[in-house]
């Protein structure tokens, strides 16, 4: 198994290398860490590595907003300068930035 650390950070806005969509990271595994169904229904010719980062993303198509989790050998990093659409996006992230959402800082309760 490998031992590094992702080449894309927090608040970077990416985009899948074969399927059309893009979002922002808001979570990163080291390796993968979902399901074995979820893994075994990519059809095998396409299957990702486990033993990669594997990042969530606030995502968004032309139709729809979603979370996706998906392999680092799938990503690019978008270099649009579009902001991600994408709701939930807000209420993590603050201004977009060369490519990159700056994170909030978690609020304290008092």
């Amino acid at each position: 198994m490998e031992d590094r650390n992702g080449k894309y950070s927090i608040g970077q806005v990416v985009k899948h290398r074969i399927y059309p969509f893009r979002g922002v990271i808001f979570d990163v595994d080291p390796v993968f860490s979902h399901t074995e169904e979820w893994w075994q229904s990519i059809p095998e010719n396409v299957r990702p590595r486990k033993n990669q980062p594997y990042y969530h993303l606030f995502a968004e198509n032309d139709s729809s907003y979603y979370v996706a989790y998906v392999s680092e050998q799938n990503l690019l990093a978008d270099d649009s300068g579009e902001p991600v659409g994408h709701p939930e996006v807000s209420e993590i992230f603050g201004d977009l930035n060369d490519g990159f959402y700056e994170v909030r800082m978690a609020k304290t309760l008092h």
